[in-house]
């Protein structure tokens, strides 16, 4: 009862803040799947970008984050109320295993698979880990990308900056779209290179819808 509090209260804010704050808009949305394990799969800017995301999907997600955010309880009931779940490192055993685990339970996950935040914006090179998620998944996978969180909030900059909705443009408006979804198994027989320049593809034509979606 208290997660859902958190989730819906914090869910209608962030909407609210977001569209105002950062002209936030969404594309594709019915493209992923309302029921069913859905591995979402999609670029990473910012901190922004989780949140985001889970904002753009019509349902909850579950992402993986540090087990270090989860030292201060409080906070950690916080982001536990949003899906997140403790892990060392993003691709690791550990990290492979709570995926499969939550796409057992018949939940949507968000994945990362460069790995970590980029450095100047661009899509970087993915990491490995990510071929053998989606290999041997039975779950739809959705490709998506998100567009302008890096320049409202970059990795070396403490704190967001703004592009008010009722404001001349700033160039930090943000957007997020999803592809239409691969197919369970389609990945299954495909090589490890194969399968990365693939979703780096998808992941690359969902990034330029979302920033055609992004207000100039």
């Amino acid at each position: 009862m208290i997660d859902n509090l958190i989730y819906y209260g914090g869910y209608w804010t962030s909407f609210w803040s977001f569209t105002l704050g950062w002209s936030f808009r969404a594309g594709g949305r019915m493209n992923v799947p309302t029921t069913g394990p859905v591995m979402l799969v999609s670029n990473h800017c910012s901190h922004f970008d989780p949140w985001l995301i889970g904002l753009a999907a019509p349902r909850q997600l579950t992402y993986l984050a540090r087990s270090t955010l989860f030292k201060n309880k409080f906070f950690a009931k916080f982001i536990r109320a949003y899906g997140a779940m403790p892990i060392d490192r993003d691709f690791g055993r550990e990290g492979l295993e709570s995926v499969f685990q939550m796409l057992d339970r018949q939940k949507a996950v968000i994945m990362f698979p460069e790995g970590t935040r980029s450095e100047d914006g661009e899509l970087q090179p993915f990491k490995p880990g990510i071929s053998l998620l989606v290999k041997r998944t039975d779950a739809t996978i959705v490709p998506c990308a998100i567009a302008g969180t890096f320049a409202a909030w970059p990795r070396k900059q403490a704190f967001p900056k703004t592009s008010p909705l009722f404001l001349p443009d700033a160039g930090r408006s943000i957007a997020v779209h999803f592809s239409e979804p691969v197919p369970a198994g389609f990945y299954k027989k495909m090589k490890r290179d194969a399968i990365l320049a693939d979703l780096q593809e998808r992941i690359a034509e969902q990034y330029s819808k979302a920033e055609e979606l992004r207000r100039r």
